[in-house]
């Protein structure tokens, strides 16, 4: 097994055309159908379907190629690293964001990076806490932000930022920022909410148990995105960070107002795994996003949040 069988497996995998594969590695078709081939040989298994469609990846096929595109990443992590520019810090790192900060920290990030250190190459990966944090543990990501979760035997989590949850409705409801509203009163109107399990809503469950409150949710999605258009809409209210409703609520597309009765807050954490070796690269990027959301908490972008009270267990080895 090396790597152009690897290059090969990977790029057929992805355009799904052995003929375009060839294109795209320079090579003869022959050439890349024989590297297919060979390590087919060599596994005892099919990686691909030779199908009219063109090809398509076996079960094993799938393992193998999603095993080869972390091998890869590593030898291209590896490259970047140990052929460094004199005085200049280089690599990729690859970075979670929750889905309700890219856009705040996003563009500015990127900005800061390439300013201060053109050699490190920024790879940004966004969804909610529950997916990045797989990811991480998986290896697909050096660091990420999530929320709610301490530092654990297999991950290090510096506490950065508390925020208030909003209540989120139409703007004909005419919610303040300066009126926080009780939970019973959001209880009583039709809810959009986030689907079981994922951690924002076991923060609104948790919330409307001690108030007492029963939610009428009449849907439920994974997608803030479709939280924010079905209030919009007209459909019901929602929970969500003040963050990702900030926007929404100054245009006037709908009104918000911190809860309360009970006041409910998430805290937001930079993850990194514990018990690997930290490349350089990797650190200047997380000292950059704690410097960015440090001056958006204090410049007031971030709407209802608090920087966390110092950096919280593990201070010699956080991120």
């Amino acid at each position: 097994m090396d790597i152009k069988q690897l290059r090969a497996i990977v790029t057929v995998a992805e355009v799904g055309s052995v003929t375009r594969a060839a294109e795209l590695l320079h090579l003869v078709q022959p050439a890349v159908t024989r590297q297919i081939r060979t390590l087919e040989e060599e596994l005892g298994t099919s990686l691909f379907e030779r199908t009219g469609q063109g090809m398509r990846l076996t079960e094993a096929g799938s393992v193998m190629v999603d095993r080869a595109r972390r091998a890869l990443a590593e030898l291209e992590r590896a490259r970047a690293e140990v052929q460094p520019t004199p005085g200049r810090v280089t690599g990729i790192v690859t970075l979670g964001l929750l889905s309700s900060t890219t856009d705040l920290l996003a563009e500015p990030l990127v900005s800061a990076v390439a300013r201060r250190h053109p050699d490190v190459r920024l790879r940004l990966l966004t969804a909610y806490s529950g997916h990045l944090q797989q990811w991480l543990d998986d290896g697909d990501l050096d660091l990420t932000l999530l929320y709610n979760l301490a530092s654990t035997p297999s991950l290090n989590a510096r506490p950065l930022v508390r925020e208030r949850l909003w209540a989120v409705a139409p703007a004909s409801a005419g919610l303040r920022d300066d009126r926080p509203v009780p939970f019973a009163q959001v209880g009583q109107n039709p809810l959009v909410m986030p689907t079981p399990g994922h951690a924002l809503r076991n923060l609104i469950d948790a919330a409307a148990a001690r108030a007492g409150a029963d939610l009428n949710v009449i849907a439920e999605t994974n997608s803030m995105r479709v939280q924010k258009r079905l209030v919009r809409a007209g459909h019901g209210w929602t929970v969500l960070p003040g963050l990702g409703i900030a926007e929404d609520a100054r245009r006037g597309t709908v009104s918000a107002a911190p809860l309360s009765e009970p006041e409910v807050r998430r805290s937001i954490v930079l993850c990194a795994p514990r018990f690997q070796r930290t490349p350089l690269a990797v650190k200047v990027v997380a000292q950059e996003l704690v410097r960015q959301i440090e001056s958006a908490v204090e410049l007031g972008k971030w709407p209802s949040a608090e920087l966390s009270a110092g950096d919280g267990p593990d201070d010699s080895r956080r991120p």
